[in-house]
């Protein structure tokens, strides 16, 4: 007498494994064209980042060089400066010896005191130009600090992505999904401030 229905289990066994792999095949492909996508706005990301600090740093670079050449206005500025007090001391003493003043040591006093100005003005065109630089360097390396946040979070979800291809863990591929889209959302803050 019989135990039990007889079930092929060999049968059910092929059709469950038959199953899970079709599916399985299924989130993988889903799982290589999400890495696939993430990669490449990863290297647009990427490219971006390398771009706006390249900018930055030339931006720096000339402020640098322009704020050389208003510390050497300002050294020029005080020089004339100098001058100018020396000229004027000269007079004095003169005055006080009750000698008459030579004319071109008043002239001289004022020529340096006109050359100050002109000076005084080129120096602080100069460190407005430095400023306005320095402010533009400032914006560029918070995009850049953006792009490359961004970059970092496409890396781990591409990691995760692998992960999840190899384990075949849909919560891992959601984590990879979630960190791709916060990436895509650091990538997008400069593009749309930019405009």
């Amino acid at each position: 007498m019989p135990e039990g229905p007889e079930i092929d289990t060999d049968k059910l066994r092929e059709t469950i494994d038959e199953e899970i792999e079709r599916s399985g095949s299924s989130m993988l492909r889903w799982v290589s064209l999400t890495t696939a996508l993430l990669a490449a706005v990863a290297a647009v990301a990427s490219l971006r980042a390398g771009d706006t600090v390249n900018e930055a740093l030339a931006l720096k670079s000339d402020a640098t060089r322009i704020q050389a050449q208003a510390s050497d206005q300002w050294t020029y500025y005080q020089a004339k400066g100098i001058k100018g007090a020396v000229a004027r001391a000269s007079a004095i003493t003169w005055r006080a010896a009750g000698r008459p003043v030579p004319p071109d040591l008043e002239e001289t006093a004022s020529r340096y005191d006109a050359e100050q100005k002109e000076i005084q003005v080129k120096a602080k065109e100069l460190e407005s130009e430095r400023d306005a630089k320095e402010h533009e360097a400032a914006g560029l390396l918070e995009k850049h600090h953006h792009y490359a946040g961004a970059v970092a979070l496409f890396q781990v979800a591409i990691a995760l992505g692998a992960v999840s291809a190899l384990t075949r863990v849909k919560l891992v591929w959601y984590g990879s999904l979630v960190l791709g889209a916060t990436g895509l959302v650091m990538f997008a803050i400069p593009l749309v401030s930019a405009g």
